[in-house]
C-alpha cells in the first residue's frame, strides 16, 4: 500500500468526535475536580502552618491555663468529647475542662434545663460550668486544645462545628451526609454569625452550616477568619 493510499484512507475514516455540551461539561467537572484539589490541599497546608505557629508562640498560655484549671477543683485539665468527623468517621475534640468533673450527670439541672438540653444540645446559665470555665467560654480560651487538633488533621481551622452523633441524625436528617461530607473545624460560618445566638430551634444555625458546605471556598474561609476574631473580641454569643 503506497503512501497516497494510506492518507486516502486516514482521509476517509470518520473523526470520533464527543457532542459540544458533553465536551464541555467534562471540562467543566475536570477544572472542578482540579480547583477542589487545589482548595484542600492548601487549606491543610494553612491548617498544618498556622496551628503549629499557635503551639510554638503560645504555649506559655497554655501551660498557664492548664495549671489555673488543675488546681481549681483538682480535676482533669483537658476535656475530650466524641463526635463525628468528615464522612462520618468518630473523633475525639480536646477543650480546657470548663464544667465540675461530674458534668456528664444530668440530676442537677431543672426538668426545664434538662428539655432546653435535649432541644438544643446547651444550656442557658448552665450550673455545671465552674467559675474558672465561665471565663474560659466567656473568653472562648476553652477552645484552645483544638489547635492540636487541628494540627493532627480530626478538624480543620474552618469548618462547620463538629457534632454529636444523636445531634448531626436528629437536627440534620436528610442532610447529615452532606454536612459531614467536609472536614469539621474549629471556627465556622455558624460561629462566626452568633454563635449560641443562633439556634437549632429557628433553623438558622442548620442554614448557615449548610450554606458553607456548599459554598466553601479560600474567600468565604478568610472572611470567616476575621468574622470570629471580631466575634471573640465582642464576645457575641459567648457562654
Amino acid at each position: 500500500m503506497t503512501q497516497k493510499d494510506i492518507n486516502s484512507e486516514q482521509q476517509a475514516a470518520p473523526r470520533e468526535e464527543c457532542a459540544p455540551d458533553v465536551c464541555e461539561a467534562s471540562s467543566t467537572d475536570a477544572g472542578r475536580a482540579d480547583k477542589r484539589y487545589f482548595y484542600r490541599f492548601f487549606k491543610r497546608a494553612f491548617d498544618i502552618v498556622s496551628s503549629g505557629l499557635v503551639l510554638i508562640i503560645f504555649s506559655w498560655l497554655f501551660i498557664i491555663l492548664a495549671l489555673v484549671v488543675k488546681f481549681s477543683d483538682g480535676g482533669k485539665v483537658i476535656y475530650k468529647h466524641p463526635r463525628m468527623g468528615k464522612n462520618g468517621k468518630r473523633i475525639y475534640i480536646s477543650k480546657f475542662r470548663s464544667m465540675r468533673p461530674d458534668a456528664d450527670k444530668l440530676d442537677c439541672l431543672t426538668p426545664e434545663q434538662v428539655e432546653q438540653y435535649k432541644r438544643e444540645f446547651k444550656i442557658d446559665d448552665d450550673p455545671r460550668i465552674t467559675r474558672v470555665g465561665r471565663f474560659l467560654r466567656k473568653t472562648s480560651l476553652d477552645e484552645l486544645p483544638q489547635v492540636w487538633d487541628i494540627f493532627v488533621g480530626r478538624i480543620s481551622v474552618v469548618g462547620p462545628r463538629p457534632l454529636m452523633e444523636d445531634e448531626v441524625a436528629e437536627k440534620y436528617g436528610k442532610d447529615a451526609a452532606k454536612l459531614l461530607s467536609v472536614k469539621p473545624g474549629m471556627i465556622g460560618w455558624w460561629a462566626a454569625n452568633g454563635r449560641s445566638n443562633v439556634t437549632y430551634e429557628s433553623g438558622e444555625r442548620q442554614k448557615l452550616e449548610l450554606y458553607y458546605v456548599d459554598h466553601c471556598s479560600f474567600a468565604l474561609d478568610i472572611k470567616i477568619i476575621f468574622k470570629s476574631i471580631l466575634s471573640v473580641i465582642r464576645r457575641d454569643g459567648a457562654q
